[in-house]
């Protein structure tokens, strides 16, 4: 893939499955007219969604997590489906990737957008632009509502949902007990575009 002043002189792969590509290219960048190697992993799309509910409380999922060996609180999320890391999906087909946000929604916490809610995208982000091209879509629910007789997939391993209040989040944040990049980064978007404002009694 080409992008201004960039140029991929030559690419390896040394592993691919459904989830990951592992590639070295020799990369000429804008400011270096020698080329240099970088291995890249290359990584669907993904949704990240905040789910608020009427009382301006937030959802959030406790899911194990194999790579660090233990379970951790965060917001629902997933990848999107056909759409590699690198591209721009969201310029090609926003509805698809507002589609995939609210099935998540769904399916990882068991809450679902109201009838008179939004769905409201909040830009993106990359989750770790050294080694990989990965990139997360942000959505806030708003409001959101729990599912009748929501059943969670046995092929998921998320333990927990628990609904918490912006100040309960803070201090989670705080007290490192929230570590999730995902979660940690929706949060200081959500904070930037004023949506956690508390107002005081």
């Amino acid at each position: 893939m080409k992008h201004s002043g960039w140029d991929t002189i030559s690419s390896e792969r040394h592993f691919i499955n459904p989830h990951v590509e592992v590639v070295t290219c020799q990369v000429r960048t804008p400011s270096r007219s020698q080329s240099r190697p970088w291995t890249i992993v290359h990584r669907k799309a993904a949704v990240i969604i905040a789910p608020m509910t009427r009382d301006r409380r937030i959802v959030l999922i406790r899911q194990e997590r194999i790579p660090i060996r233990t379970a951790i609180w965060e917001m629902p999320s997933g990848q999107i489906d056909n759409v590699a890391g690198g591209g721009d999906p969201g310029h090609r087909a926003p509805e698809m990737i507002e589609k995939v946000a609210l099935r998540e929604l769904r399916e990882e916490s068991g809450y679902q957008l109201a009838k008179d809610g939004e769905l409201i995208a909040l830009g993106h982000y990359f989750s770790s632009p050294g080694f990989t091209d990965e990139r997360g879509y942000f959505f806030l629910a708003r409001p959101v509502e729990t599912i009748a007789n929501y059943v969670r997939d046995e092929t998921e391993s998320i333990l927990d949902c628990r609904e918490f209040s912006i100040p309960e989040i803070r201090r989670m944040i705080a007290e490192n007990e929230i570590r999730d990049a995902n979660t940690l980064s929706m949060w200081a978007r959500l904070s930037a575009r004023g949506f956690l404002f508390v107002q005081q009694r």
